[in-house]
């Protein structure tokens, strides 16, 4: 039996967490002197705090790790290999969006050695004036946080499509998103999911068709914010107002691709002259 500190030492964990991994169950002590407390481990311990340290460093939290160290009792390594893929994506999604940062940084390095303003790419966003045509659409509306869209995108979505298969809809479109919400407010935003479908049916209901100012964004997502800026501006200069909230059409599904620069992103907002 090996004390709590030779146990640290060995793994080059503190005694402090240790005994933190023991109060949330994740890893307890073999034995316990009942007269002073000390705290004992065996060898072969050794591994199961090899394998906590191995998927902490996956970026797995301490609650998704004692959820895995079940696996161990039934022999099934269908969990871990799930789960490992799982953060194996998201890890992935990290790097892209790392890498497009980086680009991003150093086209702007770029601009400011040729004498080229930081903020000039503004003006490279092109903006159409189209009449668009009346669109059915099955939607679901929900009020979520800013955290929350990510997963909600996902699942929202899922939830349409599942809905379309049983009810056999006709697809005519590719989903999109409306922003119903009068302001900015990141614990409460109003969003509505939608896929345009050809059948009307309960839980659709039409857009109308009308002028817009469109503007596509070919980028990752957080670029969408200098789009809706250059569309809002450029409706005040040409003297037109918004009558209806924004939507965003997506042309690529963010789960099928890898790059960030790749996604194609349509954004409309339906205006009238003043």
């Amino acid at each position: 039996m090996l004390s709590i500190g030779e146990f640290s030492k060995i793994c080059k964990v503190s005694t402090k967490t240790l005994r933190y991994y023991d109060e949330i169950g994740l890893i307890t002590p073999d034995a316990i002197n009942a007269e002073n407390g000390y705290r004992y481990y065996s060898i072969r311990q050794f591994k199961k705090l090899l394998f906590i340290n191995r998927l902490k460093s996956y970026d797995f939290s301490l609650e998704e790790i004692k959820a895995l160290l079940e696996w161990e009792e039934d022999q099934s390594e269908e969990k871990l290999y799930a789960a490992l893929n799982r953060k194996h994506r998201e890890i992935q999604e990290n790097l892209n969006a790392l890498q497009y940062t980086l680009n991003q940084m150093s086209n702007d390095i770029s601009s400011i050695e040729r004498g080229v303003p930081i903020m000039s790419y503004l003006d490279h966003i092109e903006v159409q004036l189209v009449e668009t045509e009346p669109m059915n659409i099955l939607y679901t509306r929900q009020t979520m946080s800013s955290d929350e869209y990510a997963i909600g995108y996902g699942k929202y979505f899922s939830r349409l499509y599942e809905k379309m298969a049983t009810e056999k809809l006709t697809l005519t479109g590719t989903p999109m998103t409306i922003y119903h919400s009068p302001e900015y407010n990141p614990a409460s935003i109003s969003i509505e999911f939608a896929i345009p479908v050809e059948e009307i049916v309960t839980g659709t209901r039409e857009i109308p068709g009308g002028l817009c100012a469109k503007s596509v964004l070919k980028g990752a997502y957080p670029e969408l914010t200098s789009v809706y800026a250059k569309l809002r501006e450029w409706v005040e200069h040409e003297e037109y107002e918004l009558v209806r909230s924004p939507y965003e059409v997506y042309l690529t599904d963010p789960y099928q691709t890898a790059v960030p620069g790749d996604m194609v992103t349509e954004v409309y907002f339906p205006i009238k002259k003043k």
